[in-house]
């Protein structure tokens, strides 16, 4: 895999997929694999364009679930091709959603597959239309464990605030990663 952290990645063609993917829980492992699926089936290369910080840790202080160092551990083991790290930071959240969506065009992206709460640019102007407008996006659904809840970094958060490591772990999907290896 191959990692360009605050530089352009210049490709001819990709399937994409973008999102702080903080933790690389159940959820985002689901959403990732189905990019590098997709991006196998069409013969192009796999990227995942993500941010470090993730926006919640910046913004809101949360915790970290995931280090920068892990997130391209994890990556590796799912089989992307590139991953793109943008530095979360004031010079980034002045980008508009015209720019990211420029940014976005040098990566040629066939599909961009996003979850369905994905915003961008500056004061999260950007939407999943905005998206839809110049490239063929598709919106993963939301992944729910077996007791139909749905899996995210927040939830996976507060388990951890409560001492339930045992289903945070869980849901973190961290076994299914090692057996990757």
């Amino acid at each position: 895999m191959k990692v360009i952290r605050n530089g352009i990645l210049s490709l001819k063609h990709s399937v994409l997929t973008i999102g702080a993917f903080d933790g690389i829980h159940l959820g985002h492992q689901s959403l990732i694999v189905k990019t590098v699926n997709r991006a196998r089936e069409l013969a192009v290369p796999s990227v995942v364009y993500t941010f470090d910080p993730p926006p919640r840790v910046y913004f809101q202080k949360q915790m970290l679930l995931t280090t920068v160092q892990e997130k391209l551990v994890f990556l590796r083991k799912l089989g992307v091709d590139y991953t793109v790290i943008a530095n979360f930071d004031t010079y980034f959240l002045s980008k508009s959603a015209a720019e990211f969506i420029e940014e976005l065009k040098s990566l040629a992206p066939h599909e961009i597959w996003i979850g369905p709460d994905f915003q961008f640019g500056k004061g999260k102007t950007g939407s999943i239309k905005d998206l839809s407008e110049q490239f063929n996006t598709y919106t993963f659904p939301v992944v729910k464990c077996s007791k139909g809840e749905i899996i995210s970094s927040t939830r996976i958060r507060k388990l951890l605030g409560n001492q339930q490591q045992q289903l945070a772990h869980e849901l973190l999907g961290r076994n299914r990663l090692q057996k990757i290896d």
